[in-house]
Protein backbone atom coordinates (compact mmCIF):
# COMPACT_ATOMS: atom_id res chain seq x y z
CA UNK A 1 0.00 0.00 0.00
CA UNK A 2 1.27 3.77 -0.82
CA UNK A 3 1.22 5.52 1.96
CA UNK A 4 -0.13 9.13 1.58
CA UNK A 5 1.20 12.49 3.42
CA UNK A 6 -1.54 12.64 6.51
CA UNK A 7 -2.14 15.39 8.33
CA UNK A 8 -3.45 15.75 11.66
CA UNK A 9 -7.45 16.77 11.94
CA UNK A 10 -10.77 16.48 12.36
CA UNK A 11 -12.29 13.54 11.19
CA UNK A 12 -15.62 11.96 11.66
CA UNK A 13 -15.53 14.45 14.76
CA UNK A 14 -12.87 13.53 16.56
CA UNK A 15 -8.93 14.43 16.25
CA UNK A 16 -6.70 11.97 14.43
CA UNK A 17 -2.88 12.32 14.61
CA UNK A 18 -0.66 10.13 13.94
CA UNK A 19 -0.76 8.41 17.31
CA UNK A 20 -4.16 7.70 16.38
CA UNK A 21 -3.08 6.56 12.85
CA UNK A 22 -1.08 4.37 14.58
CA UNK A 23 -3.01 2.51 16.57
CA UNK A 24 -5.33 1.83 13.72
CA UNK A 25 -2.80 0.06 11.90
CA UNK A 26 -1.85 -1.94 14.71
CA UNK A 27 -5.13 -2.93 15.11
CA UNK A 28 -5.43 -3.98 11.53
CA UNK A 29 -1.94 -5.57 11.84
CA UNK A 30 -2.75 -7.77 14.40
CA UNK A 31 -6.53 -8.81 13.69
CA UNK A 32 -5.70 -9.53 10.32
CA UNK A 33 -8.39 -12.43 10.20
CA UNK A 34 -10.98 -9.56 11.82
CA UNK A 35 -14.65 -8.59 10.08
CA UNK A 36 -14.36 -4.68 9.32
CA UNK A 37 -17.97 -4.75 12.05
CA UNK A 38 -15.34 -6.54 14.20
CA UNK A 39 -12.88 -3.86 13.76
CA UNK A 40 -15.40 -0.83 14.07
CA UNK A 41 -16.47 -2.49 16.98
CA UNK A 42 -13.20 -2.95 19.17
CA UNK A 43 -11.68 0.60 17.96
CA UNK A 44 -15.01 2.13 19.75
CA UNK A 45 -13.96 0.07 22.76
CA UNK A 46 -10.38 1.35 22.59
CA UNK A 47 -11.10 4.60 22.25
CA UNK A 48 -14.49 4.74 25.17
CA UNK A 49 -16.07 6.63 22.06
CA UNK A 50 -19.65 6.45 23.22
CA UNK A 51 -22.73 8.59 22.93
CA UNK A 52 -23.91 10.98 25.69
CA UNK A 53 -26.29 8.17 26.66
CA UNK A 54 -23.13 5.75 26.67
CA UNK A 55 -24.46 4.02 23.32
CA UNK A 56 -21.23 2.71 21.82
CA UNK A 57 -20.31 4.70 18.77
CA UNK A 58 -19.63 1.77 16.29
CA UNK A 59 -20.95 3.02 13.14
CA UNK A 60 -18.83 6.67 13.63
CA UNK A 61 -16.05 4.25 14.17
CA UNK A 62 -16.65 2.54 10.92
CA UNK A 63 -17.32 5.34 9.05
CA UNK A 64 -14.15 6.73 10.19
CA UNK A 65 -12.25 3.43 8.68
CA UNK A 66 -13.96 3.94 5.35
CA UNK A 67 -12.81 7.61 5.30
CA UNK A 68 -9.35 6.57 6.75
CA UNK A 69 -9.37 4.26 3.60
CA UNK A 70 -10.53 6.62 1.18
CA UNK A 71 -7.37 8.91 1.79
CA UNK A 72 -5.23 6.28 1.60
CA UNK A 73 -4.04 6.07 5.00
CA UNK A 74 -4.87 2.33 5.78
CA UNK A 75 -6.31 -0.64 4.19
CA UNK A 76 -9.16 -2.72 5.55
CA UNK A 77 -10.28 -6.04 4.96
CA UNK A 78 -12.26 -7.18 2.31
CA UNK A 79 -16.08 -6.60 3.07
CA UNK A 80 -17.91 -10.12 3.99
CA UNK A 81 -21.53 -9.21 3.45
CA UNK A 82 -23.64 -6.02 2.29
CA UNK A 83 -24.72 -3.55 4.67
CA UNK A 84 -27.30 -3.64 6.43
CA UNK A 85 -29.30 -0.62 5.39
CA UNK A 86 -28.43 -2.27 1.80
CA UNK A 87 -30.25 -5.32 3.08
CA UNK A 88 -32.98 -3.19 4.16
CA UNK A 89 -33.33 -1.59 1.13
CA UNK A 90 -33.96 -4.75 -0.97
CA UNK A 91 -36.12 -6.42 1.51
CA UNK A 92 -38.54 -3.07 1.59
CA UNK A 93 -38.06 -3.04 -2.44
CA UNK A 94 -40.76 -6.77 -2.15
CA UNK A 95 -43.58 -4.74 -3.65
CA UNK A 96 -43.30 -1.29 -4.06
CA UNK A 97 -45.18 -2.26 -0.72
CA UNK A 98 -47.32 0.83 -0.28
CA UNK A 99 -49.86 -0.75 -3.13
CA UNK A 100 -50.26 -3.63 -0.62
CA UNK A 101 -50.29 -1.71 2.57
CA UNK A 102 -52.26 1.27 1.37
CA UNK A 103 -54.40 0.09 -1.31
CA UNK A 104 -56.52 3.34 -1.84
CA UNK A 105 -54.34 5.72 -1.01
CA UNK A 106 -50.92 4.64 -2.56
CA UNK A 107 -49.62 7.01 -5.26
CA UNK A 108 -52.93 8.60 -5.39
CA UNK A 109 -53.88 12.40 -5.72
CA UNK A 110 -53.77 14.37 -2.08
CA UNK A 111 -54.91 17.32 -2.93
CA UNK A 112 -57.30 19.13 0.05
CA UNK A 113 -56.80 21.73 2.80
CA UNK A 114 -54.60 21.18 5.60
CA UNK A 115 -57.41 20.87 8.44
CA UNK A 116 -59.27 18.02 6.45
CA UNK A 117 -55.82 15.99 6.96
CA UNK A 118 -56.08 16.21 10.78
CA UNK A 119 -55.83 14.69 13.01
CA UNK A 120 -51.91 13.85 11.49
CA UNK A 121 -49.70 11.43 12.89
CA UNK A 122 -45.96 12.52 12.99
CA UNK A 123 -44.03 9.45 14.16
CA UNK A 124 -40.22 8.88 15.09
CA UNK A 125 -39.64 6.03 13.65
CA UNK A 126 -35.45 5.14 14.30
CA UNK A 127 -35.83 2.51 16.76
CA UNK A 128 -35.61 -1.35 15.41
CA UNK A 129 -39.81 -1.86 16.26
CA UNK A 130 -40.54 0.26 13.65
CA UNK A 131 -38.78 -1.71 10.83
CA UNK A 132 -41.85 -2.05 9.04
CA UNK A 133 -42.38 2.01 8.74
CA UNK A 134 -38.78 2.27 8.93
CA UNK A 135 -38.27 0.19 5.34
CA UNK A 136 -40.80 2.47 3.21
CA UNK A 137 -39.56 5.43 5.01
CA UNK A 138 -36.11 4.36 3.36
CA UNK A 139 -37.85 3.51 0.46
CA UNK A 140 -40.07 6.59 -0.29
CA UNK A 141 -36.72 8.83 0.01
CA UNK A 142 -35.00 6.51 -1.80
CA UNK A 143 -37.23 7.06 -5.12
CA UNK A 144 -38.52 10.33 -4.54
CA UNK A 145 -35.79 12.57 -3.05
CA UNK A 146 -33.88 14.44 -5.54
CA UNK A 147 -30.70 13.11 -3.38
CA UNK A 148 -31.98 9.82 -3.03
CA UNK A 149 -31.07 7.95 0.41
CA UNK A 150 -28.34 5.49 1.24
CA UNK A 151 -29.04 4.72 4.86
CA UNK A 152 -27.81 6.94 8.40
CA UNK A 153 -24.50 7.02 9.94
CA UNK A 154 -24.30 8.48 13.78
CA UNK A 155 -27.26 9.98 15.67
CA UNK A 156 -30.31 10.82 13.71
CA UNK A 157 -34.26 11.17 13.52
CA UNK A 158 -36.67 9.80 11.19
CA UNK A 159 -40.17 11.16 11.31
CA UNK A 160 -43.06 9.43 8.69
CA UNK A 161 -45.39 11.89 8.51
CA UNK A 162 -49.05 10.03 7.59
CA UNK A 163 -52.84 11.22 7.43
CA UNK A 164 -56.17 9.77 9.37
CA UNK A 165 -55.80 6.69 7.04
CA UNK A 166 -52.11 5.60 7.87
CA UNK A 167 -50.87 6.88 4.40
CA UNK A 168 -47.98 8.28 3.66
CA UNK A 169 -47.12 12.34 3.56
CA UNK A 170 -44.06 13.01 4.37
CA UNK A 171 -40.94 12.52 5.29
CA UNK A 172 -38.36 14.01 7.54
CA UNK A 173 -34.76 13.40 8.46
CA UNK A 174 -32.31 14.79 10.85
CA UNK A 175 -28.52 13.78 11.13
CA UNK A 176 -25.42 15.23 11.47
CA UNK A 177 -24.74 18.39 11.09
CA UNK A 178 -21.74 20.21 9.08
CA UNK A 179 -18.51 19.79 9.87
CA UNK A 180 -17.83 23.53 9.07
CA UNK A 181 -19.98 26.31 7.48
CA UNK A 182 -19.08 29.71 7.63
CA UNK A 183 -22.27 31.55 7.98
CA UNK A 184 -23.52 29.48 10.65
CA UNK A 185 -20.60 29.06 13.01
CA UNK A 186 -20.19 33.16 12.09
CA UNK A 187 -23.86 33.60 13.20
CA UNK A 188 -23.16 31.62 16.34
CA UNK A 189 -20.11 33.24 17.14
CA UNK A 190 -18.14 29.71 17.38
CA UNK A 191 -14.71 29.30 17.05
CA UNK A 192 -12.90 25.91 15.85
CA UNK A 193 -12.01 24.66 19.55
CA UNK A 194 -15.75 25.67 20.57
CA UNK A 195 -17.55 24.36 18.07
CA UNK A 196 -16.10 20.77 18.11
CA UNK A 197 -17.18 21.04 21.66
CA UNK A 198 -20.92 22.12 20.66
CA UNK A 199 -21.68 20.46 17.32
CA UNK A 200 -23.81 17.45 18.57
CA UNK A 201 -26.20 19.91 20.00
CA UNK A 202 -26.90 21.01 16.63
CA UNK A 203 -28.58 18.50 13.87
CA UNK A 204 -28.97 19.00 10.45
CA UNK A 205 -32.11 18.20 8.63
CA UNK A 206 -30.74 16.49 5.67
CA UNK A 207 -33.76 15.24 3.66
CA UNK A 208 -37.42 16.77 3.94
CA UNK A 209 -39.52 14.98 1.18
CA UNK A 210 -43.08 15.67 0.54
CA UNK A 211 -44.47 12.72 -1.45
CA UNK A 212 -45.11 13.83 -5.00
CA UNK A 213 -48.61 13.52 -5.05
CA UNK A 214 -49.33 14.85 -2.05
CA UNK A 215 -50.14 18.68 -2.58
CA UNK A 216 -51.78 20.48 0.58
CA UNK A 217 -51.13 23.76 0.80
CA UNK A 218 -49.08 24.36 4.24
CA UNK A 219 -48.54 21.18 4.80
CA UNK A 220 -44.56 21.22 5.21
CA UNK A 221 -44.12 24.63 7.18
CA UNK A 222 -46.85 22.84 9.55
CA UNK A 223 -44.84 19.29 9.76
CA UNK A 224 -41.71 20.95 10.35
CA UNK A 225 -42.97 23.53 13.14
CA UNK A 226 -44.69 19.97 15.11
CA UNK A 227 -41.22 18.45 14.33
CA UNK A 228 -39.51 21.38 16.02
CA UNK A 229 -41.10 21.59 19.01
CA UNK A 230 -40.43 17.78 20.14
CA UNK A 231 -37.13 17.15 18.03
CA UNK A 232 -34.63 18.28 21.48
CA UNK A 233 -37.01 16.03 23.73
CA UNK A 234 -37.18 12.83 21.23
CA UNK A 235 -33.33 13.38 21.12
CA UNK A 236 -32.98 13.63 24.90
CA UNK A 237 -35.17 10.34 25.19
CA UNK A 238 -32.96 8.53 22.27
CA UNK A 239 -29.10 9.56 22.79
CA UNK A 240 -28.65 11.45 26.38
CA UNK A 241 -28.94 15.48 25.44
CA UNK A 242 -30.53 18.10 23.92
CA UNK A 243 -30.33 19.63 20.84
CA UNK A 244 -30.20 23.33 20.83
CA UNK A 245 -30.09 24.30 17.25
CA UNK A 246 -31.19 23.14 13.50
CA UNK A 247 -29.78 23.95 10.20
CA UNK A 248 -30.83 23.01 6.78
CA UNK A 249 -29.29 23.33 3.27
CA UNK A 250 -31.34 24.31 0.22
CA UNK A 251 -30.18 24.09 -2.95
CA UNK A 252 -31.27 27.22 -4.56
CA UNK A 253 -31.06 26.48 -8.24
CA UNK A 254 -34.32 24.10 -7.61
CA UNK A 255 -35.67 25.74 -3.98
CA UNK A 256 -36.85 28.55 -2.46
CA UNK A 257 -36.48 27.73 0.93
CA UNK A 258 -40.78 28.91 0.93
CA UNK A 259 -41.31 26.28 3.42
CA UNK A 260 -38.62 27.08 6.17
CA UNK A 261 -39.29 30.94 5.95
CA UNK A 262 -42.91 30.15 6.62
CA UNK A 263 -41.92 28.16 9.76
CA UNK A 264 -39.90 31.11 11.24
CA UNK A 265 -36.32 29.40 10.10
CA UNK A 266 -33.93 32.20 9.31
CA UNK A 267 -31.73 32.41 6.29
CA UNK A 268 -27.75 33.32 7.41
CA UNK A 269 -25.71 33.07 4.23
CA UNK A 270 -24.60 30.47 1.84
CA UNK A 271 -22.29 27.88 1.09
CA UNK A 272 -19.15 28.45 -0.66
CA UNK A 273 -19.62 24.82 -2.86
CA UNK A 274 -17.01 23.35 -2.05
CA UNK A 275 -17.86 19.56 -0.13
CA UNK A 276 -16.73 17.88 2.44
CA UNK A 277 -13.89 16.09 1.14
CA UNK A 278 -13.30 18.77 -1.58
CA UNK A 279 -9.12 20.33 -0.23
CA UNK A 280 -9.19 22.68 -3.35
CA UNK A 281 -10.64 26.00 -3.52
CA UNK A 282 -12.27 25.19 -6.45
CA UNK A 283 -16.44 24.44 -6.11
CA UNK A 284 -17.49 21.13 -6.76
CA UNK A 285 -21.12 21.19 -6.04
CA UNK A 286 -23.87 24.16 -6.33
CA UNK A 287 -24.00 26.74 -3.39
CA UNK A 288 -26.56 26.35 -0.99
CA UNK A 289 -28.36 28.51 1.20
CA UNK A 290 -27.84 27.78 4.86
CA UNK A 291 -31.33 28.48 7.24
CA UNK A 292 -30.96 28.39 10.96
CA UNK A 293 -33.78 27.41 13.60
CA UNK A 294 -32.68 28.18 17.23
CA UNK A 295 -35.21 25.82 19.63
CA UNK A 296 -34.51 28.41 22.66
CA UNK A 297 -33.51 31.93 23.17
CA UNK A 298 -30.08 31.65 24.96
CA UNK A 299 -29.28 28.77 22.04
CA UNK A 300 -25.42 30.52 21.53
CA UNK A 301 -24.70 30.15 25.28
CA UNK A 302 -25.82 26.79 25.34
CA UNK A 303 -23.54 26.09 22.16
CA UNK A 304 -20.97 27.66 23.11
CA UNK A 305 -20.50 26.49 26.73
CA UNK A 306 -21.01 22.82 25.75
Amino acid sequence: MIRVVFEPGIIQGRFIGEAEIAQVRGLLSEHAGWSRRRLSVHLAMLWEWRSASGQLKDMAARTLLLKLESRGLIELPTRRQASPNRRSRKLSSEPERLGELFPEQANAEVHVALPELQPLCIEEISQKKHAGKLAIFSRLLERHHYLSHHGTVGENMQYLVSGGGGEPLACVLFGSAAWQCRARDGHIGWDAATRARGLSYVTNNTRFLILPWVRVPHLASHVLGRIARRLSADWQAKYGHPIHLLETFVDTSRFAGTCYRAANWRMVGATTGRTRQNKTMIPQAPPKAVWLYPLHENFRESLCAS
